[in-house]
C-alpha cells in the first residue's frame, strides 16, 4: 500500500528519497506509532510520523498535506485548537434566511456593549442553543455564534457566511503562499519590471562587449578591451501580505503575484499579517504564534530605501482598524490604524495592492478607511493596477 503512497508524494514534486521512505517503513515495523494491526493505530499518528520522516523543509508541508489527503481520499487531519466555547453548542443544525425587514429590525450593539454582553452570556449559559436571539448558538439572530444572521456580532467558530462579524473567536491555521506557483500570465512579471532600477556600484568589473567591439574597430583591429562596473539590481522591497479569512478567496492570484515578485526582485523581505497590521508580524504561518516579529523591530531593521507593498483585500470590520482590542485573534493594545501610519511614515514609498474588484470597494467601509490611511495609494490586482503601483513606487 505504501509504495503507491511514496509515488504519490513524488508525483506531487516532493523531494522524498528512497532512503527516507525505508526509514518510514522501519519506524512502522518498530512500532513507533503502534503495529499496523492494532486498532489503536490512527491515521493522525501515521500522518505526523510520515511528515516528520519524509519532509525535511517546512516549505513543503502544504504540498505534503495535499498529497496525503489525495492518496487517502479525504482523510481529515485533526488539530487540537482549544476553545472555551463547547463544540456541541455550535453544532450547525439550520440556516435561517430572514427577509430584509426582519434583518433591519435586529438590534445592533456598540463595541463595548457587545463585549460586555458576551462576557455575561458565557457566565450565564449552561447548554447549547440554536435559532434564538440571545444565547451563544447557531442559526439564530443572536450576536454570538455562527450560521445565523446579525448585522454586527461576534462569530464563534464556523465558516464565514454573511461577513458581518466584528470579531471572530477562533484560532485558525493559515498556510504560507506558495512562491513556486506557476504564473498564469507573464504580464505580472512585466508589470513588476517597471519597479526595477539598476545602479552601478561596487568594484567588480565585467566586460563591456559593445564598447570593446567599437573601440577595437576604431583602433585598426587592435584589441581594446573595455570594462564597466558590474550592474546590480538595487531595488529593495518590503512585502506585507494579508493571509487567511476572506483572503482565502484570492489565494491563487496572490500566489501568482508572490511568485513573480520573488522571481523579479533580488532584495525582497516579506512578512504576513491577518486583516490589519498590529504590533507583530510573522514569516511562517504554521509558527505564527511561536515566532513573532515585533513590528517596531521591522521598522527599525529596514531603512527608508525599502519600498513598502501591502497585499490584502482590506475587508474587515472597521473596529479591526480603529479600535484597540479590535483584532480577531487577540486584544491588541493599539489600533491597526496607528501601526499603518507608523509603517507608511517609516517607508515613504508605499502602495497597497487589493485583489478585490474595484467595483465593490465603495461598498466596504473598511476599504474606504484603508484607502484614506494609505493616502489613496490603493491599486487593484490587475495589470493596469500593478503598472500604476510600480510607476508610483519608482518615482
Amino acid at each position: 500500500m505504501l509504495i503507491d503512497f511514496f509515488y504519490t508524494l513524488r508525483a506531487a514534486k516532493l523531494p522524498v528519497s528512497v532512503k527516507e521512505f525505508l526509514v518510514l517503513l522501519q519506524a512502522l515495523k518498530s512500532g513507533v506509532v503502534g503495529p499496523l494491526s492494532e486498532e489503536t493505530w490512527s491515521m493522525e499518528d501515521f500522518y505526523h510520523l510520515a511528515r516528520t520522516v519524509l519532509v525535511k523543509d517546512e516549505k513543503h508541508y502544504d504540498k505534503f498535506d495535499k498529497a496525503f489527503a489525495a492518496y487517502f481520499h479525504g482523510v481529515e487531519l485533526l488539530a487540537d485548537f482549544t476553545r472555551e466555547i463547547p463544540a456541541d453548542w455550535l453544532r450547525k443544525m439550520l440556516e435561517r434566511e430572514l427577509t430584509p425587514e426582519q434583518k433591519a429590525a435586529i438590534q445592533k450593539m456598540g463595541w463595548d456593549e457587545l463585549m460586555e454582553t458576551l462576557k455575561k452570556r458565557l457566565e450565564e449559559q449552561k447548554e447549547r442553543h440554536e435559532g434564538g436571539s440571545k444565547w451563544i448558538g447557531t442559526g439564530g439572530t443572536s450576536p454570538f455564534g455562527h450560521g445565523g444572521t446579525n448585522p454586527q456580532g461576534i462569530r464563534i467558530g464556523g465558516a464565514s457566511r454573511n461577513r458581518s462579524a466584528v470579531k471572530v473567536w477562533e484560532q485558525r491555521a493559515y498556510r504560507d503562499y506558495d512562491d513556486t506557483q506557476e504564473l498564469g500570465t507573464r504580464n505580472i512579471k512585466v508589470a513588476l519590471r517597471r519597479l526595477r532600477k539598476f545602479a552601478r556600484e561596487g568594484n567588480e568589473l565585467e566586460l563591456d562587449l559593445p564598447d570593446t567591439i567599437r573601440s577595437t574597430a576604431a583602433n585598426a583591429g587592435w584589441l581594446d578591451i573595455k570594462m564597466v562596473p558590474e550592474r546590480h539590481n538595487n531595488v529593495k522591497v518590503l512585502l506585507l501580505m494579508d493571509v487567511g479569512g476572506t483572503m482565502d478567496d484570492h489565494i491563487q492570484r496572490v500566489e501568482e503575484l508572490f511568485s513573480a515578485v520573488k522571481a523579479e526582485l533580488k532584495h525582497l523581505e516579506f512578512y504576513y499579517f491577518h486583516n490589519c497590521v498590529y504590533d507583530y508580524l510573522w514569516k511562517n504561518n504554521r509558527r505564527r504564534f511561536a515566532e513573532k516579529f515585533p513590528t517596531w523591530d521591522i521598522i527599525r531593521k529596514y531603512n527608508k530605501d525599502y519600498k513598502l507593498i501591502f497585499v490584502g483585500d482590506a475587508t474587515m470590520s472597521p473596529y479591526e482598524i480603529l479600535q484597540p482590542g479590535g483584532s480577531v485573534e487577540y486584544n491588541n493594545e493599539e489600533p491597526g490604524a496607528e501601526w499603518l501610519q507608523r509603517l507608511t511614515h517609516a517607508f515613504p514609498r508605499y502602495a497597497w495592492i487589493n485583489p478585490e474588484p474595484p467595483g465593490v470597494w465603495q461598498y466596504r467601509q473598511s476599504i474606504a478607511i484603508i484607502q484614506q490611511l494609505m493616502g489613496q495609494r490603493m491599486f487593484p490586482l490587475t495589470l493596469k493596477g500593478l503598472e500604476e503601483a510600480m510607476r508610483l513606487l519608482s518615482k
